[in-house]
């Protein structure tokens, strides 16, 4: 009798869990949907560009597709005069790994000029790029720069910080690495909600304005 109460009990919370995590990709999907962009002439000017950090490399060696694919619509948006400048935030956790310098090697390379270019050592999560953009850059009008499903999240958390924000949507990335990817942004978005609604978190480094003047 105890096993099937505890059964019962077990059945109903994953039931519950299941429901929350549903109904909170919903609100953050459906809330976020109208200000996500996948062709890059339809997406209105913005001074700045915040591109989302990720490893250049995936834990196998070779390239990380998801890094790639957002320095390549970051060039673009540079190049078309979308965007004047571009914030790359990042995790900077040490020596040997530094997602900042590395997306600034990569966009430099590709012809983007120093000067257009800030990067911000402590965007450890995306709550905290998209928080410090706004404090430490003064920077609350721009255009995000991420794969599709990622978008949803940025924009969500841009909303609930009051910060104007555009979603400029990469190329797909496919496979079973998007697959892995996309499965635990469904996770991410419920936390999101927690992060925001529930605990409303701060970064955690915020620090000195380093503000960003666009002339």
């Amino acid at each position: 009798m105890k096993k099937r109460k505890v059964i019962k009990i077990l059945a109903f919370t994953a039931v519950g869990v299941l429901v929350i995590i549903t109904l909170a990709n919903a609100w953050v999907i459906e809330s976020t949907k109208n200000k996500i962009y996948h062709n890059i002439d339809d997406i209105p000017q913005k001074d700045v560009g915040l591109v989302l950090g990720t490893s250049d490399k995936l834990l196998n060696g070779e390239d990380n597709p998801f890094f790639h694919t957002r320095i390549d619509m970051a060039i673009k948006l540079y190049q078309s005069g979308k965007v004047k400048h571009l914030i790359v935030s990042g995790d900077n956790r040490s020596k040997f790994y530094n997602e900042p310098q590395k997306m600034k090697n990569a966009l430099t390379k590709r012809g983007v000029p120093e000067n257009a270019i800030t990067l911000d050592y402590a965007g450890l999560r995306t709550l905290d790029s998209i928080v410090r953009c706004d404090k430490i850059f003064g920077q609350d009008d721009i255009i995000i720069v991420t794969q599709k499903f990622h978008c949803h999240r940025a924009i969500f958390l841009s909303n609930f910080y009051n910060i104007d924000a555009l979603g400029m949507a990469t190329a797909p990335v496919t496979g079973a690495i998007a697959f892995k990817t996309i499965v635990r942004e469904i996770f991410a978005r419920t936390m999101a909600i927690w992060d925001t609604y529930i605990l409303n978190k701060s970064p955690k480094h915020l620090g000195e304005q380093e503000l960003i003047i666009i002339e």
